[in-house]
């Protein structure tokens, strides 16, 4: 297995990160363990979670896991600050209030003395980000967090961070996790080139489109079938547009000889300035299918096809949607 160094952090971690929104959720605490161990099985050592993903029950999941297991150290930790967590009017944002009480609630979910890295989940327009870094900067000074890492923020934001940080004197946002895939590549026009520039890791999540983008929504006719996660979310349909992109993703992929969500994934992987994406598996199955990314190498033919279903920077509508592969 190979590994891909975190930003400036120094820490190697493995190219694609191991996201855990379903556990505790559509991944019972039996299945969640076998995809961690079959997951550390294959070489990964590199874990994403959230204090809101399904109201705590995924820290707890995994945290129980790192105790039965005793693979903590072998792993790079990642968890999020942000969401609300009770009707507590301040008990969501990214105050010092919010994350002081946070981060000890993750702390004792997780079973853990210390976050690796600790992300703020999203922009918070209430709270200035001098607050926000300093008190996270409380926690990197007192040991319960390492390193640092925002969520979705915007690159105006991104820059505003930085430059405050570097002024306070503070610890600085080592980690950005913003959104990537065929169907949405916005962060290609501005946040992946700040990041670069300030070697700022990236993480990037949903690589599939939650599932639009593996084949699951296309192969079977155009429906949205049950035990999806947008048949979840109430969606009956998708942007006109996105249906022949997808349908197009899985043309490519044939010709490849590999499955859509590999092809997906392996482009994820050659984007300039992703450091791993976030995988999302709710089955042992569906991990060991979007693992096998890992040895896939898209060719430069494949890339320009890519381009025309949507090209650098676009989200796909119906005004930029290029030509479909046959």
């Amino acid at each position: 297995m190979q590994h891909r160094i975190l930003g400036r952090t120094g820490v190697k971690v493995t190219p694609l990160c191991l996201g855990t929104m379903n556990f505790g959720g559509r991944s019972d605490p039996a299945e969640s363990g076998r995809i961690l161990d079959q997951y550390l099985e294959m070489g990964g050592n590199f874990i994403d979670t959230a204090n809101v993903y399904n109201d705590g029950k995924s820290e707890e999941v995994i945290g129980d896991w790192m105790k039965k297991s005793g693979q903590r150290d072998r792993i790079v930790l990642s968890t999020k600050v942000h969401g609300p967590r009770s009707p507590h009017v301040n008990d969501a944002g990214n105050h010092r209030w919010h994350i002081v009480r946070e981060v000890e609630n993750s702390l004792r979910r997780l079973k853990t003395e210390r976050i690796d890295v600790y992300h703020i989940h999203r922009p918070d327009p209430d709270t200035p980000i001098d607050q926000t870094l300093r008190a996270l900067d409380d926690l990197v000074r007192a040991g319960k967090v390492l390193y640092l890492a925002s969520s979705v923020f915007a690159a105006w934001q991104l820059a505003e961070a930085h430059f405050i940080a570097k002024e306070l004197g503070t610890a600085r946002f080592d980690i950005e996790q913003p959104q990537l895939n065929i169907i949405d590549r916005r962060i290609e026009s501005e946040v992946l080139p700040f990041c670069r520039k300030y070697e700022i890791a990236t993480i990037t999540w949903a690589p599939l489109g939650r599932g639009r983008l593996a084949g699951t929504y296309t192969r079977g006719g155009r429906k949205i079938p049950d035990n999806t996660w947008y048949k979840a979310q109430n969606k009956t349909d998708f942007p006109a547009s996105q249906w022949p992109l997808m349908e197009g993703v899985d043309k490519l992929a044939d010709a490849h000889g590999i499955s859509s969500s590999q092809f997906s994934i392996a482009w994820c992987l050659q984007v300039p300035g992703v450091t791993c994406p976030i995988i999302g598996p709710r089955t042992v199955d569906q991990l060991k299918d979007n693992m096998g990314a890992l040895g896939v190498t898209l060719t430069a033919e494949e890339l320009k096809a890519v381009d025309a279903l949507n090209p650098p920077g676009e989200l796909c509508r119906d005004r930029n949607l290029g030509a479909v592969p046959r």
